[in-house]
């Protein structure tokens, strides 16, 4: 490869590490995706910065209704209680987007990339929505 063809970015990046003494670079690959430690650390702050945030979403919520297993215990009561109610009101299409805002906020620190990710099926909002499918299944039948 001549010098004219390699764009002007790759060898402005080429110089930066010959300059800063790089050395574990390997030619051919690519480095668009490489962060700087500045960006790194911009990100991680930005990152902070939401999940502190996402901590105080549900901090003026009373405790019933903002705990998945507790709402969906107010349900399989009402269910138990008033079933002609519980099934007029279509609950199984509400329950998802019920629910939606309460697992995202729970998914947000969450990352299946990482080496040590919690599997989704072993989170708790996962297996009270287990038990509860379980339930209605069991009383259904």
């Amino acid at each position: 490869n001549s010098p004219e063809f390699i764009p002007k970015r790759r060898t402005c990046r080429r110089q930066a590490r010959e300059q800063s003494g790089e050395g574990d670079h390997h030619e051919g690959l690519s480095s668009d995706e490489e962060l700087t430690p500045t960006e790194v650390d911009e990100f991680q702050k930005s990152k902070d910065n939401v999940l502190e945030d996402s901590r105080k979403i549900f901090e003026d919520v009373h405790a019933d209704f903002c705990d998945i297993r507790k709402i969906l215990l107010k349900f399989q009561e009402w269910k138990e209680k008033l079933p002609d109610s519980y099934c007029d009101a279509y609950i199984s299409f509400c329950l998802p987007k019920l629910l939606n805002p309460l697992i995202r906020a729970q998914l947000i620190s969450w990352n299946p990339l990482e080496q040590n990710f919690t599997e989704l099926e072993d989170m708790p909002w996962f297996r009270a929505i287990e038990e509860f499918s379980d339930a209605e299944d069991v009383s259904e039948s």
